[in-house]
């Protein structure tokens, strides 16, 4: 049998970059006979270029191609795509990287239904995912399904499909012209398959580059007449043309990046006015959000100082998400919570009544009678209006979308305005919320984010007033799993699953502590999420005072019982205090920062506590490692000495940064 993947990779200086890339890309679990890599050196010089050379003279299934440099990744993709000898072919960047399985996984699945293209889960360390991958789907559709966010290079495309319809990268080409390959494979393909339950490839950062706004539009409208070419005249048409109305051409004239520069801003902006004026009837403004709407209309009358002004209004505009309910049942974790717009001076967006319909009120430096109220009105919008809610895991990228019940209320104040918002609620089952299977231990994060106005506005849910409860849940399935509700080192909420040991379950919801002064001691009381039937390892509550002379106090912590329902336990621990000079294992004026000790391990709490006037007071801080204080922070009769010394601590970094300076194999 032949090959059955061949993947492309173009590269040019990637220096050490590249590495996990095409590690990935040689590391697979397909057998090697099965599949090839072949790299495309795109005039490299900083050596890239030979290493792949004995990467291939090492590997029979590895190939390297030379060209001289082009300065686009283009015509590297189709040498490479002449060159493949597989049935189908995949296109990897130099930043991206391969997860082990993915090849063996994509080829199986595209075989299974017959796929012309087959777009395998893409995760971002960064940015936001895209709800394609809500789900998988065995024949998608572009609009339905949302594959327009998906038009990048890395995707699997039968060879012979693309030969068939002679498909190929524009050359040169830019974002656009590279986004139109994908656009047409979708336009022509009989089947597009979406593998979205396994993380397929990590997508790297895409090196900035700065086009000419004539070369965007250049590269909109060929892309434009594909889609005249492929498709009928009518709604669907329609729809796809308000897609890059909304993202090709106006939304760029809402970032900072436009609204500071005057220099090129009036050809860009004459530029989208020829194109829209020849491409976009007025009749596609009702497929956009009303702030686009009212950016179309100052377009298409020339009014580039009202969209300048409207870019800066709007510029810290945002959404705010509130905890109302944090609940479990059983192993399902129920939140309820409240999303509102914000506008750009950090109050509630307010909305005028007219009659019975809804009407978006524009910033004032714009003017109430600046827009017409066609342009203005949002009636149905309002009844539409959605957010979406997904959880991310801290170091894998990973992203789960979550179920959510939603309904939009009508806040009135005074007799023509009201405020909207949106009640939600969602339940997290912990043990199948990932496409069936159970969440992976590590740190979750909670993500929201709604579809509306200029940008897309994402949030993180905030700490409601009041403590969190932080009642840990033993999910059963696959196994017994401790998984823990808490807050993030900002205030925002996540999930843990899994924690390390007993001590860090503590650590992650530390920010709940609460402080008692009675009798000349103060009693740090911690929450416990969970309690072992043992009671747990024997603890100590270490603080570590933050002035120039460390000192350091230690006390017991014992755990006792909770509330039953709403916290499993809590931890206790006795400190003597002095109220004026600090003395030996007394807490005194000052700074202190927390840890909390067992005899295997020290673990950073999330809080500090602060002593004035003989009163002590807790404040959120970040989790402190106790072994990397400072390069100077042990407090030994030397330490006290090298403390003094005029740039002993500036000498000590040095020395510790160039121990560190290399990467080793």
């Amino acid at each position: 049998m032949g090959v059955k993947v061949s993947v492309i990779v173009n590269v040019h200086n990637p220096g050490n970059t590249a590495d996990a890339c095409i590690r990935s890309a040689l590391d697979q679990t397909l057998p090697a006979h099965d599949y090839e890599v072949i790299f495309v050196d795109d005039g490299s010089t900083d050596g890239i270029g030979e290493r792949l050379d004995t990467i291939a003279a090492v590997r029979d299934n590895a190939r390297t191609l030379h060209l001289p440099h082009t300065g686009s990744p283009m015509r590297g993709r189709n040498v490479g795509l002449a060159a493949a000898a597989g049935e189908y072919v995949f296109f990897l960047d130099p930043g991206d990287r391969l997860e082990k399985d993915a090849l063996a996984r994509m080829y199986e699945r595209a075989v299974e239904t017959d796929a012309d293209v087959l777009v395998g889960r893409l995760v971002r360390d960064q940015g936001t995912p895209t709800t394609a991958f809500q789900r998988s789907t065995a024949r998608a559709d572009i609009l339905r399904d949302r594959l327009l966010t998906l038009l990048v290079p890395e995707q699997l495309y039968r060879r012979a499909f693309l030969e068939e319809h002679e498909l190929g990268y524009s050359v040169p080409g830019g974002r656009l012209a590279e986004q139109a390959f994908a656009l047409r494979a979708f336009l022509q393909a009989k089947v597009i398959t979406v593998l979205a339950e396994h993380v397929c490839c990590h997508l790297g950062e895409r090196p900035a580059t700065e086009e000419d706004p004539r070369a965007i539009v250049k590269e909109l409208r060929a892309l434009l007449d594909d889609v005249d070419r492929f498709m009928d005249a009518g709604r669907q048409r329609d729809r796809m043309y308000a897609h890059w109305l909304r993202y090709a051409l106006l939304r760029p004239l809402m970032t900072a990046k436009f609204a500071d520069s005057s220099v090129d801003r009036g050809m860009h902006f004459r530029a989208v006015q020829e194109l829209v004026a020849e491409r976009f009837p007025e009749s596609l403004d009702s497929y956009l959000p009303v702030q686009l709407r009212a950016v179309a209309a100052y377009v298409r009358t020339g009014r580039l100082d009202q969209i300048v002004l409207m870019a800066s209004s709007s510029r810290r505009a945002g959404l705010r998400s509130d905890l109302t309910e944090v609940r479990w049942d059983a192993h399902v974790l129920v939140l309820g919570m409240t999303v509102e717009v914000m506008s750009g001076d950090g109050t509630p967006d307010r909305y005028r009544v007219d009659g019975d319909r809804l009407h978006w009120i524009p910033p004032r430096s714009l003017g109430a009678r600046s827009l017409t109220d066609d342009v203005t009105d949002i009636t149905e919008a309002v009844d539409r209006a959605k957010v979406e809610l997904y959880i991310r895991h801290t170091d894998t990228g990973v992203v789960h979308f979550l179920p959510l019940t939603q309904h939009v209320e009508q806040i009135k104040e005074g007799r023509r305005r009201v405020r909207i918002q949106i009640k939600a609620e969602t339940r997290i089952d912990v043990t199948s919320v990932a496409f069936g299977r159970p969440l992976r231990p590590g740190q979750w994060e909670l993500h929201i984010r709604m579809f509306s106005g200029a940008n897309q506005a994402k949030s993180r849910v905030s700490r409601p007033e009041g403590p969190l409860n932080c009642l840990g849940v033993l999910a059963q399935r696959p196994r017994t799993r401790l998984v823990v509700p808490c807050w993030s080192d900002n205030g925002e909420l996540g999930l843990a699953v899994e924690p390390r040991s007993f001590t860090e379950s503590i650590a992650l919801v530390s920010p709940g502590v609460e402080v008692k002064q009675v009798d000349g001691h103060a009693y740090v009381v911690l929450p416990v999420p969970y309690v072992p039937p043992s009671g747990g390892p024997p603890l100590e509550l270490v603080l570590r005072s933050t002035g120039r002379r460390v000192r350091e106090i230690s006390a017991p912590a014992l755990v006792e019982a909770g509330v039953p329902g709403v916290l499993a336990g809590q931890l206790v621990a006795k400190v003597p205090v002095k109220r004026m000079l600090p003395g030996p294992d007394r807490l005194g004026p000052g700074g202190w920062l927390s840890s909390l000790r067992s005899s295997d391990e020290e673990i950073g709490l999330r809080f500090a506590l602060e002593m004035r006037r003989g009163r002590i007071a807790t404040r959120p801080t970040t989790a402190v490692n106790p072994g990397r204080r400072s390069p100077l922070g042990r407090d030994t009769v030397l330490h006290r000495i090298g403390r003094r010394l005029p740039g002993a601590r500036h000498l000590v970094r040095l020395a510790r940064a160039g121990k560190h300076r290399y990467l080793k194999d």
